[in-house]
């Protein structure tokens, strides 16, 4: 039976927990040795808790035999990005800047999914403090993509996608800035959920921009999103019950998340909005301009952030960055004050515009990257390639954090290729329920 515990939801395991046909302990061992023996798997995790993870296995084994399980997910085991604070476990968010840094406390999301019975397999592999999309790390490790392993798996959550792709682990915990749950999800075929910025606690997050971080999980299902996000909250799950998109009503955004489309994003795209047409959602194509004004703020408002966040550390020792995420963290540093105040104050004018024009919709859709993976090697010895896909690699998952979206990845067809649904900020219940039904229509 354990040979295909890897192949299984979190929900499906704490399911089958619960009917007493699996010993947590003995999903926890399976995993755990699952990785002591996977190839990639010291590219995809940066080290793991096999400690932890036994004691809180065997809580969970405990609480399952009294029937005190805390909930559906009490026992399932799952990993952490490298950017949330593990007490007594290093925290290095894939750079050599913070090497050998140890913690003393959890961040507060993992405390809290800690109280749900959730068990922490270890720590995953990302880009560095988080900056870039691509998932390239050559200070670290680049973890593979599951549909082509000499290209990037998609940053910067990189490892928790590729941890969750490969079967070494049920879910993951990322986090997203401007697109680092979706496009790593996307590109290894799962699902990632963009939570509203504020939603989830940052406290023992390693930063990059706290204004537009937010903490969001990756998974094989949307019922997987929706239970680790209850968890993360530490309540109970939402009702995904009765759950339908017919007659609901979506929009296509024509403005810059169709530019460039390349061929195998296209299709993917296209044969989803065909799916979800034939289950009775209403679509509609249309261009909302204001995005593209907003799109021109991200560059003052992500770069001067992160520097403003990380210039000391960065300046005081610049050669233990990647050359080329230290070039992007230093174009903050060119950013005025007055500009950074002026984009956040236009920025909050564009929102209310898009708030008006999108108000008569269920949700927006886009295709989540307009690029497949890009190959490894080629981004570290060409100059221009690396240019280009990094420039498109986010583009259409930043529309959702510029608009202060909640955003769910779903894949198509196509392997590689996701298909996001946009809703209003604080509407993650609706967008799973969306996110629920269009997930039966396109499988």
């Amino acid at each position: 039976m354990s040979k295909i515990w890897s192949n299984m939801t979190a929900a499906d395991l704490g399911r089958e927990i619960g009917k007493g046909r699996i010993n947590p302990v003995e999903l926890a061992e399976f995993f755990l040795d699952k990785i002591a023996g996977h190839p990639m798997a010291d590219r995809i995790y940066a080290r793991t808790t096999a400690a932890r993870a036994r004691g809180e296995a065997m809580g969970a084994a405990r609480r399952s035999k009294m029937g005190m399980r805390q909930g559906i997910l009490d026992g399932v085991p799952i990993n952490w990005k490298d950017l949330f604070d593990t007490a007594g476990t290093a925290t290095e968010a894939g750079s050599a800047l913070l090497k050998n840094r140890v913690p003393l406390m959890d961040a507060q999301v993992l405390q809290t999914a800690t109280r749900e019975g959730l068990v922490c397999l270890g720590k995953t592999h990302m880009s560095e403090l988080a900056f870039s999309g691509l998932g390239l790390n050559p200070v670290t490790a680049t973890p593979p993509c599951i549909n082509d392993e000499a290209a990037v798996s998609g940053g910067s959550s990189s490892g928790a996608a590729a941890s969750v792709a490969y079967g070494l682990a049920p879910a993951a915990i990322g986090s997203d800035t401007g697109g680092s749950v979706r496009i790593p999800a996307a590109w290894n075929d799962l699902v990632g959920l963009k939570t509203t910025s504020g939603r989830l606690s940052l406290k023992g997050v390693v930063p990059l921009c706290e204004r537009f971080d937010t903490v969001g999980p990756l998974a094989h299902s949307v019922e997987d999103c929706a239970l680790l996000l209850a968890a993360l909250e530490g309540r109970k799950p939402m009702d995904l019950r009765e759950t339908s998109i017919a007659n609901a009503r979506f929009l296509v955004l024509e403005t810059t998340a169709l530019d460039g489309l390349r061929d195998r994003p296209a299709k993917g795209f296209e044969d989803a909005l065909s799916r979800l047409s034939k289950t009775g959602a209403r679509i509609t194509h249309g261009a909302i301009p204001e995005v593209t004004e907003a799109m021109a703020l991200a560059g003052i408002l992500f770069t001067a952030e992160a520097y403003g966040i990380w210039r000391t550390t960065i300046e005081a020792a610049p050669d233990k960055l990647f050359p080329r995420i230290l070039e992007r963290f230093r174009s903050g540093g060119s950013i005025s004050a007055s500009d950074y105040v002026a984009g956040w104050r236009r920025l909050g004018v564009l929102r209310d515009l898009w708030a008006e024009k999108t108000a008569g919709y269920d949700a927006v859709l886009v295709p989540t990257s307009p690029i497949l993976p890009p190959n490894a090697e080629r981004l570290l010895t060409d100059d221009d390639y690396y240019v280009s896909e990094n420039l498109l690699a986010l583009r259409n998952t930043r529309i959702g954090n510029m608009m202060n979206q909640c955003v769910l990845t779903l894949p198509t067809n196509q392997p590689s290729c996701g298909i996001s649904i946009m809703c209003p900020p604080h509407n993650e219940e609706r967008l799973l329920r969306i996110g629920l039904a269009a997930e039966r229509a396109l499988t």
